[in-house]
């Protein structure tokens, strides 16, 4: 295992009508590469946290992860109008925690992803991305001493975080669904470019992402969802993670096909890739109005299917997309997340 401590920085106020949080807390941050189990691969996780807290508690520990195409730290943890989502959960009293599965951000990089896409079939399907958040969350619980986790996904996340909270019911404190896909109809957006035979990863352009990113708003609406400087910084930052395909031109980022796949044939079989009935932690899922990657009747399919979740709550959030986390009206959703941490870290 490799540590990076990194100096501790103020929090400051949270801007663009956030939620107010307390006084400026300093912040700790470190940065592991996990060893995976598999020779080879290894997996980035970030953490940050009050730089006075010493105790630690499940309700207070959370380890989020990413979707389907983009690393979790260039998002999570985007400092965006001098604060990112991470700060401020971390800077409310949290231990904060953050990784990238292998094939994406800092992350090892499979050795699939140096040959052409279509010399091997799809790689880091969902199997192998439980066994790298197992491989964190475990880390994390031995760490701090704590038997459980709150387990937080978004997009493709979300289904991970679902199936490991039905698997390891035990060891998941809490659990937030950020835009959570559910069996659809048709091809997923983030399929675009990927070609029917899919192989072993796709590439993705900055032009294409923004063009995903503002499907379904109405017309009069995209010139204000997103501040000025915000998609650019974003993306500066996310593309960064892939010095090969940064050397593209245009440049492009490298996403695993795993995913996709996995996609095509749960779809074909009709059945999910994880099943609501086997989760018992209180469950939050949040979606946006205008989410076209995983439209809010997907969620809506979800919940009454979560049987076995105590306190389980839908929210769907006005004037939001499936990257609302980086909108302009994130702090609705700063604010629905917290409440939903918040009431058991208060019990």
């Amino acid at each position: 295992m490799n540590r990076r401590t990194l100096i501790a920085t103020p929090l400051a106020a949270p801007l663009l009508a956030l939620p107010a949080a307390a006084q400026a807390v300093t912040l700790a941050t470190e940065e592991y590469m996990l060893p995976s189990g598999d020779p080879g691969i290894e997996v980035f996780v970030r953490n940050k946290r009050p730089e006075e807290m010493t105790r630690f508690v499940p309700a207070r520990t959370m380890l989020f992860v990413h979707g389907a195409t983009y690393p979790a730290h260039t998002s999570f943890d985007l400092p965006l109008g001098g604060l990112s989502w991470m700060d401020y959960i971390a800077g409310r009293g949290f231990d904060v925690w953050c990784m990238d599965i292998r094939g994406y951000g800092r992350s090892t990089r499979p050795p699939e992803m140096a040959q052409p896409p279509e010399a091997n079939p799809p790689i880091v399907r969902g199997d192998t991305a439980l066994a790298d958040i197992a491989a964190a969350a475990a880390f994390i619980r031995q760490h701090r001493g704590v038997p459980r986790l709150v387990h937080m996904g978004w997009s493709w996340g979300s289904t991970l975080m679902g199936r490991f909270a039905a698997d390891s019911p035990a060891t998941v404190e809490r659990l937030v669904l950020l835009t959570p896909p559910w069996l659809r109809e048709g091809t997923s957006p983030a399929a675009a470019g990927a070609g029917e035979q899919l192989g072993a990863y796709r590439t993705v352009t900055q032009a294409q992402a923004r063009q995903r990113w503002f499907q379904g708003v109405p017309e009069a609406k995209r010139a204000g969802l997103v501040p000025p400087g915000w998609f650019e910084h974003w993306a500066g930052v996310t593309w960064a993670t892939d010095p090969e395909g940064l050397r593209r031109n245009p440049p492009v980022l490298r996403a695993p096909n795993g995913v996709l796949q996995d996609s095509r044939e749960y779809g074909q079989a009709g059945r999910p890739f994880w099943d609501p009935a086997k989760v018992t932690a209180p469950t939050l899922l949040v979606v946006g109005e205008w989410d076209r990657d995983t439209p809010p009747a997907m969620a809506a399919a979800i919940f009454p299917l979560l049987t076995g979740s105590p306190g389980k709550r839908l929210v769907m959030l006005g004037e939001g997309t499936h990257t609302m986390l980086m909108e302009r009206n994130r702090g609705a959703l700063f604010a629905t997340v917290q409440g939903f941490l918040e009431e058991a870290a208060a019990a």
